[in-house]
C-alpha cells in the first residue's frame, strides 16, 4: 500500500456499502419441514422446542419484500422461488435497509435471524413451563411467537425500538393467532411496571450487557445475549443473574446480530498521517480466531477492528486505537499510522494468548456489575486486566 494513501485507507474501512441488487429464483426450493428436519438432524432442536418449531412457519413472519445479506452488500429477492428458498433456509432474512429511510446506502437494519442461531439461543434460555421472558428485539416477531408457543403469550414480553417494525411484528402475531405483551421503546431501558422476569433474550447484539437488564431479571434468572466488542467479531453469552444484581456466564459460540440502535459505534477510529511500512510478525487471520479476539479485546480497549477476504485466500484486516495509533495487514506486510506501533501491541497480546495455552471461546466468560464488565479466562476469578503482566498465566 502506498503509504501516501493513509488516511484514505481508513476512510472507507469495512468493505463499502453498494445498493442492493437482484437475485432470481431458483429451481431448488426447499420446504420448512426440510429446514426443521436439518435443524433436528444437527442437534439444535429436540423435544418441546422440536415440535413448536414444526408449527410455527417462518413464512408466516418474513415480509414479501426483503434481501439476502452477502458479504458486501444486501441483495434484493425476486420471485417467488427465491423468497420461498431463502425463507426454508438456514440463513438470515434482511427486512429493513437504512432503517426505512428511502435512498440510503443499503446498510442492513432489522432482519430475520438465521433459525439455527434461533434454536440454539432458545435452547440456551433454558424455559420450563411457567417462566416469564422478555425479548429485547421483537424483529419480525418469530422469537416471540415461538415463544408464545412453548409458554403462552401471556408469559412474552418484547420491545421493539422501531414503531414501523413493532407494528409489522404485532400484525403477523396477531393473524398467526399469538398476542404476547408489546411495547415500542429501547430495550436498553426499563419496561415500567413490568417487575422482575424469569428469562431475557436479547437478539440485537450489544457493546455491553446493560446493568438496567439485569434489573428486569429475577435472582437465579438467565441472560442470552449476543456481544459485538471493538475486537470481537461476535460472541453469544449466557449469564446468570446473582443474589446483589451481578450476574456471571460463559460465552457459548459466536453470534452475529445487528447492534442495538443506542450502541451503534463507528467501525473504526478516525486515523491520520502518513503510513510506515514493515513486515508482518503475525499473520493476520489468526486475529480472527474468536478465543484470540476475546482474550485481545480485553488486553486492548479502545482497539477496533474489521476485516475483509481478500482474493486467492487470506483476509486484510484494519485495526485503529481510540489514542490515533492505526494498522493495516495483509499477508506478510504490515502498514502503520499514526501514533504508536499498534500491531506491535496485537503481536505481544498475541504471544501472551499462546503462552495461555491458546485457549478456545469456551473457556471465557463475562461478569457484569453496575460498574461495568470484565472478561474473564476459565473462572471468574481469573479477569483478564489491561496492564502490563495482568493477564492470568497457566489458570
Amino acid at each position: 500500500m502506498d503509504a501516501a494513501l493513509g488516511a484514505q485507507a481508513f476512510a472507507g474501512r469495512q468493505p463499502p456499502a453498494v445498493r442492493a441488487a437482484a437475485v432470481r429464483g431458483d429451481p431448488g426450493v426447499r420446504t420448512y419441514a426440510d429446514l426443521v428436519g436439518e435443524l433436528v438432524d444437527r442437534g439444535l432442536l429436540a423435544g418441546r422446542w422440536r415440535q413448536v418449531f414444526e408449527a410455527v412457519p417462518r413464512s408466516e413472519f418474513v415480509p414479501a419484500e426483503v434481501w439476502r445479506q452477502l458479504p458486501d452488500r444486501c441483495v434484493s429477492v425476486v420471485g417467488a422461488d427465491a423468497w420461498g428458498a431463502l425463507v426454508n433456509s438456514d440463513e438470515p432474512i434482511v427486512t429493513q435497509l437504512d432503517d426505512g429511510v428511502v435512498g440510503g446506502p443499503g446498510v442492513a437494519t432489522s432482519s430475520n435471524s438465521m433459525p439455527s442461531m434461533v434454536a440454539r439461543m432458545l435452547g440456551l434460555l433454558d424455559v420450563e413451563n411457567g417462566v416469564r421472558v422478555l425479548e429485547i428485539g421483537t424483529g419480525t416477531g418469530y422469537v416471540a411467537a415461538l415463544l408464545c408457543k412453548r409458554l403462552g403469550a401471556d408469559l412474552v414480553h418484547s420491545v421493539e425500538v422501531d414503531p414501523a417494525v413493532a407494528e409489522l411484528a404485532a400484525d403477523a402475531l396477531a393473524r398467526a393467532g399469538y398476542r404476547p405483551h408489546l411495547r415500542v421503546g429501547d430495550g436498553e431501558q426499563a419496561w415500567p411496571g413490568l417487575g422482575l422476569v424469569d428469562r431475557l433474550i436479547a437478539t440485537c447484539a450489544l457493546r455491553f450487557v446493560p446493568h438496567t437488564l439485569l434489573r428486569q431479571v429475577r435472582p437465579g434468572g438467565l441472560v442470552v445475549a449476543p456481544l459485538a466488542r471493538d475486537f470481537w467479531s461476535g460472541a453469544l453469552v449466557r449469564l446468570r443473574v446473582q443474589g446483589d444484581g451481578s450476574a456471571v456466564g460463559p460465552f457459548c459460540g459466536g453470534a452475529t446480530y445487528m447492534p442495538m440502535r443506542s450502541h451503534r459505534v463507528p467501525d473504526l477510529h478516525e486515523v491520520r498521517g502518513r503510513g510506515r511500512a514493515r513486515a508482518a510478525g503475525l499473520d493476520p487471520a489468526r486475529l480472527l480466531d474468536r478465543g484470540f479476539a476475546l482474550f485481545a479485546g480485553a488486553r486492548l480497549p479502545g482497539v477496533r477492528m474489521v476485516h475483509q477476504s481478500v482474493a486467492g485466500g487470506g483476509v486484510r484486516v484494519w485495526v485503529t486505537s481510540e489514542v490515533g495509533g492505526a494498522s493495516t495487514a495483509s499477508g506478510e506486510e504490515v502498514w502503520q499510522y499514526g501514533i504508536g506501533l499498534l500491531w506491535e501491541e496485537i503481536e505481544q497480546t498475541w504471544w501472551e494468548y499462546e503462552s495461555a495455552g491458546r485457549p478456545g471461546a469456551e473457556e471465557f466468560g463475562l461478569t457484569v456489575t453496575d460498574r461495568g464488565q470484565q472478561v474473564w479466562l476459565r473462572d471468574p476469578g481469573g479477569i483478564i486486566g489491561t496492564g502490563k503482566g495482568e493477564y492470568p498465566r497457566g489458570v
